[in-house]
């Protein structure tokens, strides 16, 4: 439904004067149209106030899991604000908590078993960090103070979670100094290999490499090793078996706490409930949110297996330090239960692995028609498509090509909301189907045409 046109222009007017858009440069939203304001969404679609229809194919920020507009969801919300809007967490549980905890448990690898309740993604990281520190803490280990953690990966905006990110999408600068004992290794990358290697003859010497940083930083000093199993920031590179099972070893020989990191491949995004069930190993502590809730409710959580949680138990002191005034919000609780079901019981899980082998088959087939796509690459509903001025030279596009502001606008026009410049990402909600698919393949074919005639490059 199109909003009146006087509605409209005060919403756009009022919203460049008072909203912050995170991210966002100013001077870009205040361009003709740079401001799109989200009126309403169903299914795997959103409408803006001026009544136009996207197919929307990041999931808001891989987060949507079950789609929009689910009143399923929203009658539970109503039913816990009636029933328990809110409870001490610092003293109390609350059954949609307890609901909430034992449904992880279920799902997660078998060693994970306690849920610490939290509302972000970055909280999640943050605790999880304090936890692994803690844990040594608690077990006399006291100089295991510093972090490993990947260059290219992206952990989060607080100051902790800010300290571990080695993405170049978040600006560091203007922050520093951050939390000291941060490491940052190399990641993983087999096309521009950053030891100039060529798997399988590197057996996997980006994972390797990491042991190499441990000794030399001394063993007894670090306290985690976190990463995510498949890096979107990085470019959505899927790790061979070997690499998980490589830092895996190096944590066990050293005594080092391995966080993964699940916040964007949580709930079915890859192809299985979560990205490191792709790999045979088990984490000692996972960081979830987005798909925990699939956006209805914010919430997140650090998970940990009980040989994390053991450590914690004994006198008052030995409790995990601190808290959050929202963590195991009984209504946010309740959503994301109540959204778990609904993954469960359409089958979600096993949908974004069918449905997004196509969704591999047909951006391979996009690689082909276009000479500026370069490579695409992902898993489940979780993909990169990348670009490049010209992909045989290896040359990237030029500052005048403009590519950041251009390609968002030309998927607009195409009916397709996504995070795009010279990278295009691609992570549809997991109710998404086959024929949807190619509907979203078809606007990038017509967006990448667009873009390869305007540029001369067709």
């Amino acid at each position: 439904m199109t909003q009146t046109s006087s509605r409209v222009d005060d919403y756009l007017e009022r919203g460049l004067r008072h909203l912050w858009v995170h991210t966002q440069q100013y001077n870009d939203l205040a361009r003709e149209d740079g401001l799109v304001v989200i009126a309403r969404g169903d299914g795997i679609y959103v409408e803006d106030s001026k009544g136009r229809r996207y197919i929307d194919a990041m999931s808001g920020i891989w987060v949507v899991a079950v789609g929009h507009g689910r009143s399923e969801l929203a009658e539970v919300a109503k039913r816990q604000m009636e029933t328990l809007p809110y409870a001490n967490p610092f003293a109390y549980a609350t059954e949609p908590a307890i609901d909430l905890a034992t449904k992880l448990a279920e799902v997660t690898p078998p060693s994970i078993q306690k849920a610490y309740f939290v509302n972000s993604g970055s909280e999640a990281v943050e605790s999880a960090v304090r936890m692994a520190k803690q844990y040594h803490y608690n077990r006399g280990e006291r100089r295991r103070q510093k972090v490993i953690a990947r260059i290219g990966s992206y952990h989060g905006v607080t100051a902790m979670a800010m300290s571990l990110n080695g993405s170049s999408y978040l600006n560091r600068k203007p922050f520093e100094p951050l939390m000291p004992g941060v490491i940052h290794v190399e990641n993983i990358n087999c096309a521009r290999c950053p030891f100039e290697k060529t798997y399988p003859d590197c057996n996997v010497f980006c994972a390797r490499h990491v042991e190499d940083e441990v000794k030399f930083q001394d063993p007894n000093t670090i306290a985690a090793i976190i990463a995510e199993p498949i890096s979107t920031s990085n470019g959505c590179w899927v790790p061979q078996q070997e690499y998980w099972q490589i830092l895996r070893d190096i944590c066990d020989r050293h005594g080092i706490v391995l966080i993964a990191d699940e916040v964007i491949n949580g709930f079915g995004r890859t192809g299985k409930w979560f990205g490191i069930q792709h790999y045979p190993v088990e984490p000692d502590i996972m960081t979830v949110a987005k798909g925990l809730s699939s956006g209805y409710a914010p919430i997140a959580a650090a998970l940990a297996s009980n040989k994390i949680a053991d450590a914690f138990v004994g006198e008052k002191q030995d409790a995990l330090a601190g808290g959050i005034t929202w963590g195991a919000h009984p209504v946010s609780c309740a959503v994301a239960r109540a959204n778990l079901e609904i993954i469960d019981r359409e089958r979600l899980v096993e949908n974004s692995a069918s449905v997004g082998a196509h969704l591999a088959e047909q951006l391979q087939e996009l690689r082909r028609r276009h000479r500026v796509v370069a490579d695409t690459r992902g898993i489940g509903l979780m993909h990169t498509l990348e670009m490049k001025r010209n992909p045989e030279t290896g040359e990237d596009f030029r500052e005048e090509d403009n590519v950041g502001n251009r390609m968002p606008e030309l998927l607009r026009e195409q009916g397709i909301l996504a995070r795009a410049g010279a990278a295009i990402s691609i992570a549809p909600p997991l109710v998404i189907n086959r024929e949807e698919v190619d509907q979203v393949v078809d606007a990038l074919d017509q967006a990448i045409g667009q873009l390869e005639r305007d540029l001369g490059l067709a």
